[in-house]
């Protein structure tokens, strides 16, 4: 962590406070999400957890979902993708469009999750997410706090300064309830289709679209300027 920039839940209890009824949290259960869970929770913050289930998320997603609702006596919102998009662009792709091109992968993408978190983020000023600076070279240089241009709202990363290692002592220190994904080799856990797990040697991210070029991993959730 940065010594110079605030805590996390310093930052989770600045954004409640200033965005009071206009805030979100969006969720996909990675180990930071669990992080920022916890804390959300354990600080009695009104900020509402939301999360975009895309239709192909690993049966282990699903579980810790509903393990992490029972623990903290939760709900977290779900967003699906509309059923007609999603049947209209297999019947015209076929149902693993995305190994065929870059292009189809975003189409994918699009009607999976980026068209239902418009859904999610409408009406609201700003939302939470789990990001680290470290995690892949587009995510290089994240500050806490930025503006989603794409969605027109803030965009908070309370953990963008946090290394791997602060994530996993923090969720062993607390007994937080993690995807066992992440113990089989899976550091970054999205789509059951497009995750795999890495080996040592390799990029965290290389495990997500990793027939592509690293420069294209990403979904379009957090589409950063390009500097």
């Amino acid at each position: 962590m940065n010594a110079h920039s605030p805590t996390a839940t310093d930052t989770l209890r600045q954004a409640a406070a200033q965005y009071e009824g206009n805030l979100v949290f969006a969720t996909s259960f990675g180990a930071e999400d669990q992080v920022l869970t916890h804390m959300i929770s354990h600080l009695g913050l009104n900020i509402p957890l939301a999360t975009l289930d895309t239709g192909r998320l690993f049966p282990e997603t699903y579980e810790l979902w509903a393990r992490t609702e029972e623990i903290y006596g939760i709900r977290i919102i779900p967003y699906f993708p509309a059923a007609e998009e999603v049947e209209s662009m297999i019947l015209d792709k076929g149902v693993n469009l995305f190994r065929n091109s870059v292009e189809n992968r975003h189409k994918c993408c699009n009607i999976r999750k980026l068209r239902p978190l418009k859904r999610l983020l409408a009406g609201k000023k700003a939302w939470i997410c789990g990001l680290r600076s470290t995690q892949s070279i587009t995510r290089k240089g994240l500050h806490i706090t930025e503006n989603d241009e794409a969605n027109g709202i803030i965009k908070i990363s309370p953990l963008a300064h946090w290394s791997e290692e602060d994530v996993w002592n923090y969720i062993r220190a607390y007994g937080i309830p993690y995807n066992p994904l992440h113990d089989a080799g899976f550091p970054s856990i999205g789509c059951a289709c497009c995750t795999r797990a890495v080996k040592r040697t390799e990029d965290v991210r290389d495990g997500r679209w990793w027939w592509e070029e690293k420069e294209h991993r990403e979904c379009g959730l957090h589409r950063r300027p390009r500097h």
